[in-house]
């Protein structure tokens, strides 16, 4: 928000970055150096200009790739080998916007990485003044281009040229999507054309979303999607947020497919390029709202699987302590070695484009395979009390263990599972860091299951006193 994020906010934190981050961190002998990119929200620009002027007051050498999505910022981070900061509010309304920090080769700053002491020091300087403190020789700012690059460093992971010829349509919401589509897709890059025909809608650049917000995640952004899959006679339909860093998926029939299916399809891809290449127990990772089908399937082959909690920074760090040639999120972020493992939307996308388009089966056979149980997908319950909600749920199904012999973890809220013997189902209770809610995941073999754990799990944590 503007009172929560602006020019003299935005430059304070440039400052502390620089002083945390980029000069630490920069090789010995050379000048520090970062690297700056906007989505199309109307404040980005402003936002920019102050970031980097903090930047360059603490003697760092900016670079500003001008807009991109996430990834895009990611591969400049990656490709340049120095750290970086994306301008955007990603999926959230338009009067939204924030940053997203990574290290040199995008590398993640977390909170227990270096975010902290960036808020401390940002605030620092935002009461004292960024010329305050010692002054250094300022760096300099410069402009770089670096979108042709991005769209062939992807096209270089995926080979889409030989396959069937598709019908895809593409809903960018009018965000990054709409950049990036063009450039990775068809030829807006210079790069060859693709066997693809491209059906774009809403790739007009508008931080304002005129035609609906560019968050994939709720249902109701999906069916102008859905209905123009349909009306073409598409063979596929993307759907991107509004930095593009995520994808989602809907098959020939407006159907979405699950980001689980998503991650088991890609998942096994990039295990069977790793043994192809002589690497035979490749690990991928999974967070744990992931459906059960992607320990099952990548599991099979002879590969590790690596669960983690749910979040981005875990992920990553989960990806580079591994190195996991791949990982997944059941939220449809994908990530990738071979991408500085970091996320990105459009290469997920690029893998399901080739794995359709190499076989003739239509996609709602193919993700058929990937989606075998049924689950009732993440639902918020606002309660009164989290700790004593939670506590009947331990109460009912672990202590009393009335649905028989169970496992239990708490990697990340509470995981119950009764996968080991039949009825098969799993469910996960997670307490929002920043709202009285908990969120419910459930998973079971069969839909009659699933909806019994999940009402069963639901009445308890809405229970009340008057009840």
């Amino acid at each position: 928000m503007p009172q929560e994020l602006n020019a003299d906010v935005a430059r304070a934190i440039g400052a502390a970055f620089a002083d945390v981050v980029v000069v630490p961190e920069a090789p010995a002998g050379q000048r520090p150096r970062a690297v700056i990119g906007n989505d199309m929200r109307p404040s980005g620009p402003e936002l920019v200009a102050a970031f980097a002027d903090g930047l360059a007051a603490r003697g760092v050498d900016v670079t500003l790739i001008g807009l991109a999505s996430t990834d895009g910022l990611y591969f400049a981070s990656g490709s340049l080998g120095i750290p970086g900061a994306m301008f955007t509010a990603s999926h959230n309304p338009a009067q939204y916007n924030g940053i997203k920090l990574c290290r040199a080769g995008a590398r993640p700053v977390g909170q227990d990485s270096g975010l902290a002491q960036v808020r401390e020091l940002a605030s620092r300087y935002l009461a004292l003044g960024v010329e305050a403190v010692e002054s250094v020789a300022p760096g300099t700012i410069d402009e770089q281009d670096l979108l042709p690059e991005y769209a062939a460093f992807l096209r270089s992971l995926v080979d889409l040229s030989d396959i069937r010829p598709l019908k895809v349509v593409v809903d960018a919401g009018n965000g990054m999507g709409g950049f990036t589509a063009p450039a990775v897709l068809g030829t807006g890059a210079g790069l060859p054309e693709l066997p693809l025909e491209i059906v774009p809608l809403y790739f007009e650049l508008d931080g304002t979303f005129p035609n609906h917000e560019a968050n994939p995640l709720e249902p109701e952004n999906l069916r102008d999607l859905q209905a123009a899959v349909v009306e073409h006679g598409a063979d596929i339909g993307l759907a991107f947020d509004g930095d593009a860093d995520r994808c989602f998926v809907i098959d020939e029939n407006g159907d979405p497919v699950s980001p689980s299916a998503i991650t088991a399809l890609v998942g096994l891809r990039e295990v069977a390029r790793e043994q192809a290449a002589g690497r035979p127990a490749p690990t991928v990772i999974h967070n744990l709202i992931t459906s059960q089908v992607v320990p099952d399937l990548v599991g099979a082959t002879g590969a590790k699987v690596v669960r983690t909690r749910v979040g981005h920074s875990f992920i990553k760090a989960e990806m580079a302590q591994h190195d996991a040639v791949f990982g997944g999120e059941h939220s449809a972020h994908y990530y990738f070695r071979d991408f500085f493992f970091a996320d990105t939307g459009m290469l997920a996308a690029m893998h399901v484009l080739a794995a359709l388009g190499g076989q003739q089966h239509p996609l709602s056979a193919l993700a058929e395979i990937y989606q075998p149980y049924s689950a009732s997908g993440e639902i918020n319950s606002r309660v009164d009390d989290v700790p004593a909600a939670r506590a009947r749920v331990v109460q009912a199904y672990v202590t009393e263990q009335g649905a028989g012999p169970v496992t239990v973890d708490e990697l990340d809220g509470l995981t119950v599972s009764h996968w080991d013997t039949t009825p098969q189902w799993w469910f996960n209770l997670r307490a929002s860091n920043t709202e009285p809610l908990l969120r419910l995941n459930v998973e079971a073999a069969d839909e009659d299951i699933m909806i019994k754990v999940r009402d069963d799990v639901l009445a308890l944590v809405r229970l009340t006193e008057e009840d």
